[in-house]
């Protein structure tokens, strides 16, 4: 698809310096200098993932929120089609040589399409694993356990959003944008890709717009938990749902709790589609439409506990 990838995030917080120091821990790069985009061209701090670059850049905003998501298109005739979508929905549109920007009301965010190279990931090689009848792995210790550097998250995987507005924020990044719907949730949300990944957004029904999580990908299920246990040894209060399984997507995955509170997901072996007509999107609803296996979701990872907070606006800004 002319779309390939999510580039980048910018993540408006009141305790800029203390989420920042979380996601450094977290296995983010920081990274220098000042960030060229349209809502922040310039502070904040920035981070960086393995395959990536510079995916992450945390600026002062009074209430935690997403401000800004790019999206990586091949050429400029994509910047266009882009554009001229937008303007069908009638939304406007700021167009420059390299971008297509655009504010989806619903979720109050600023989206970018942007001109920019695809991913190169190296490969990482599966493990042995022991399984019935099959012994791949001999008189050796299994390698996940061995492991002792960090882990660093590989590459952004996707954000979800609320939005108050979630059957046009659907259009917005479906017709508007380009993005493909994978699956959806009966009534309340849309699974969405702007690549071969199964989603990159998820917009659900909310009563206020706001950031419900982040999703890193790292290798496999071992990096999932070793990168979970690494921060709940530093502080346990971090813990929000996992280790599990979702349905949907089909990914290992481990929500932890930013200083912001904002959730942020380790995540591995996820769904990915390259061909269109071989993917039928389903519809779901019930327990499939969180996880398959694992401890059950809590209330507060299904309904944030700052959210009459943001609704009110009177969420409290921590020191910076």
């Amino acid at each position: 698809m002319p779309l390939h990838r999510l580039t980048q995030i910018v993540m408006g917080v009141p305790n800029v310096e203390q989420t920042a120091a979380y996601y450094e821990e977290f296995g983010l790069t920081p990274s220098t200098g000042p960030l060229n985009t349209v809502a922040a061209p310039v502070g904040g701090l920035g981070f960086s993932t393995v395959d990536g670059g510079e995916q992450l850049r945390i600026v002062h905003s009074p209430r935690r929120r997403l401000v800004e998501l790019g999206v990586g298109a091949d050429d400029p005739d994509d910047l266009d089609r882009v554009a001229a979508s937008l303007s069908k929905l009638g939304v406007p549109v700021d167009r420059t040589p390299a971008t297509v920007s655009a504010v989806d009301p619903g979720t109050e965010l600023l989206v970018r399409v942007e001109l920019a190279p695809r991913y190169e990931q190296a490969a990482t090689p599966p493990p042995p694993y022991n399984t019935p009848g099959v012994s791949a792995r001999l008189h050796e210790r299994a390698p996940g356990i061995l492991r002792e550097t960090p882990v660093r998250p590989r590459k952004l995987g996707h954000v979800v959003l609320g939005s108050t507005a979630q059957e046009f924020s659907q259009r917005f990044f479906q017709e508007g944008i380009g993005f493909k719907v994978s699956d959806t949730v009966r009534g309340l949300a849309a699974f969405m890709r702007c690549s071969s990944d199964h989603h990159n957004v998820l917009v659900q029904q909310a009563p206020v717009a706001f950031l419900h999580h982040t999703s890193w990908q790292v290798d496999d299920v071992d990096e999932v938990g070793r990168g979970a246990t690494a921060m709940l040894e530093a502080d346990p209060g971090r813990h929000t749902w996992g280790l599990g399984r979702h349905f949907i997507g089909s990914n290992f995955f481990w929500y932890l709790k930013d200083p912001a509170g904002t959730f942020s997901e380790y995540y591995s072996d996820l769904d990915c589609i390259v061909d269109d007509a071989l993917w039928k999107p389903s519809e779901w609803e019930g327990a499939k439409a969180l996880w398959a296996w694992g401890p059950p979701p809590p209330p507060s990872f299904l309904a944030p506990e700052d959210l009459a907070e943001l609704m009110t606006g009177a969420h409290a800004a921590p020191a910076k």
